[in-house]
This record gives C-alpha cells, structure tokens and sequence, in this order.
C-alpha cells in the first residue's frame, strides 16, 4: 500500500506543480490546520488517496496540502488519524513513512495538549524536547522495512538539542514566549484523571496529550529530523479548577494560531 499510495500523490504533485519534492513535513494538530489554508498551492482531500482515511475530529479537515513556504518546499498534513478512533497504530503512522517517500527530511509534529507543569497557561507554546510513551503500543511492532529504519533504533534524541535550540531562538528573536519540556501521549479518547496527571508529572511529563509520539517513533526510526510543538489549550484535570471540554482546546488554539504560524512559518525558513 505504500508504493500505491506514493505513486498515486507523487502523480498529482506532477500533474499540478510539476518536479515539486517535499523537503519538510508538517503534522498541524486540533485548531492549528489554518497554516494550510493560507499556504495553498494543492490540496488533496485524504478520502481521494489510497491508504488514507479521513479524519472524524473537530478542527481536522482531512486534506493533504502542498505549499511553498519560505522557499521551502512543504507537505501538511491538516488533521491526523487518532489512534483513538479505532486505527489501527500502523494507520496512524502511514502519513509519515508516505513523508519519507515522497523527500521529506525533517517533520514538524503539532499537537494540542494539556499543562501539567503548573507554571503553563493555556494557550502557551511548548517546544517538545523529549516523549513518554504511555500508549502501550509501539508503532514498531511487526515486520521490520530494512530499506526504511533499523530493527531496534536509538531513541535518545528523537528531538535533537541543535533543533531545539534552533526553534528557541527563532521564538526568541521574534518576541514569542515558548515553554519547553515533555510530552507524554496516552491513547484517549477520554481525558486524564487527576491521579493520572499527578503520575504523569511525577514521571516527569509537563503536558499530556493523545498523539504525536507514534508519528516521532517512526520519523526516527526512518531517519527524519523531528520538531515537535505543542500548544498548551488548557490544564489537565487536577491542575485545572473547571471540566475539560474539546470546545475550550479549539478556542485555545485559535488565541494561540498567529504565534503559532509566525513561528513555524520562521522555522520552516531557517531549516
């Protein structure tokens, strides 16, 4: 199905904007999927490719967008597949391996999350600089593609420091306050329990959140760079005094897009 589904994209790309390779991927999570709509050069909707599904959550609008950014050729992902709504976690990562396919170098994985770190407030920009993986599955398991990443690869910096460092300067040159810490994603699709998220900053997690961490395992393991950015849209439960609600991430979100795009519009450029 990979073959398939990168011959089908890269015959469109063709089609439409002739000998355009992706350089950079980006992953553009719940309430970030604007950068797509302002960046347009093709745009294909996930029911028409092979091997995609749309996505069913609020602030996804399942389309596969092509663009020119800061003279950087990019490919975004607007809106991802969950694994919470059923997918199997070998659908969730298909995007990225069909990424690596089509040139990509370097991801940038968004996300909305919730603060565990008590010093985070909504709406707040947290550049990832390492993952918990409490999902209990691996994207990993199964038949190893040698062509694409190693049986057992390293994990100890998935978000390398040079990226990371590059990103806090980039906020900081353009007057953006960005938190940095860990991410650890759970599979959802209920939030957290206050015993949950006291476990989660006990282990040492400053947000939480249902995605990510599988597309950064396999973005590794293919021998991508990875970015990773969260956008802080509320507190988890015991940190926060009111219920969670998807409806207070989107609004999050949309205080949080323009920062957002600024930054990631300059990072694309500094890549």
């Amino acid at each position: 199905m990979l073959k398939e589904t990168t011959t089908f994209i890269e015959k469109v790309v063709k089609e439409k904007l002739g000998d355009f390779v992706p350089e950079i991927g980006i992953v553009l999570g719940s309430g970030l999927g604007e950068l797509a709509d302002e960046y347009c050069d093709l745009a294909i909707p996930y029911c028409e490719i092979p091997g995609f599904e749309a996505s069913h959550v609020s602030g996804h609008k399942s389309r596969l967008v092509f663009a020119k950014i800061n003279d950087k050729n990019v490919v975004m992902m607007q809106g991802r597949f969950h694994y919470y709504e059923g997918h199997p976690i070998q659908k969730v990562v298909f995007p990225i391996k069909v990424m690596k396919k089509l040139g990509v170098k370097t991801v940038i994985l968004t996300n909305a999350a919730g603060g565990v770190n008590p010093a985070f407030n909504p709406s707040d920009l947290m550049i990832i600089t390492d993952h918990i993986n409490h999902m209990n599955v691996n994207p990993l398991i199964g038949p190893n593609d040698d062509e694409m990443g190693k049986r057992f690869p390293d994990m100890s910096e998935v978000y390398s420091p040079e990226l990371v460092e590059m990103v806090r300067k980039t906020a900081s040159k353009l007057g953006i306050d960005t938190q940095e810490g860990v991410y650890m994603a759970l599979t959802g699709p209920s939030y957290e329990t206050p015993a949950e998220v006291r476990m989660a900053r006990i282990v040492g997690a400053d947000a939480v959140g249902m995605s990510t961490v599988p597309e950064a395992i396999v973005a590794k393991w293919a021998g991508m760079n990875v970015i990773g950015i969260s956008c802080i849209c509320n507190s988890a439960a015991g940190v926060s005094t009111v219920a969670l609600s998807h409806d207070d991430v989107i609004h999050a979100a949309n205080i949080a897009k323009d920062r957002f795009k600024t930054l990631v519009k300059e990072v694309i450029g500094n890549l």
